[in-house]
Formats: structure tokens, sequence, C-alpha cells
């Protein structure tokens, strides 16, 4: 069975995390963050924001298209 002390300890912030500058800032601060446009316009790998961007639009479309093309082809076979 687990002590308080080793439970209360689980539950504050890790020292190495606190000491970080993005700890320091407030991970859940409102406040908007400056960045360069090379920075916003990088293609990188991963679920970065540009990239949820981009899935969101193309599903989208992809939807879209499915729906139209679907719309067309009942169309065509009432005539």
């Amino acid at each position: 069975m687990a002590s308080a002390d080793t439970t209360e300890n689980a539950l504050l912030p890790n020292s190495s995390l606190a000491a970080s500058p993005a700890a320091a800032e407030g991970l859940g601060s409102s406040q908007p963050v400056e960045v360069g446009p090379e920075e916003l316009n990088a293609w990188r790998r991963g679920f970065t924001p540009q990239a949820e961007i981009w899935n969101g639009r193309l599903a989208m479309l992809g939807l879209s298209l499915g729906i139209a093309t679907l719309l067309l082809l009942r169309l065509a076979r009432a005539h």
C-alpha cells in the first residue's frame, strides 16, 4: 500500500518540467505567441496545426465531391 507522501509527491509537478520555459510561461495561457513566417509555413511531419488544417480541408473536399457524385448519378438515372 502506498504511503501518503508517495501519493502527494505523484501529484506535484516534476522539477525538470517546472524549470522549462513553457512551464514558466504557463501551458494554459491564452496569450498568442509570435511566430515568424518561415516557421509558420514550414512543412513538418506529424500532427502539426498546418497538417490538421489541410486534413480538414481535404476531408471536406472529398466529402463534398462524393455527395455531389452520388447526387448527379441518381439524377442522371432518374431521367
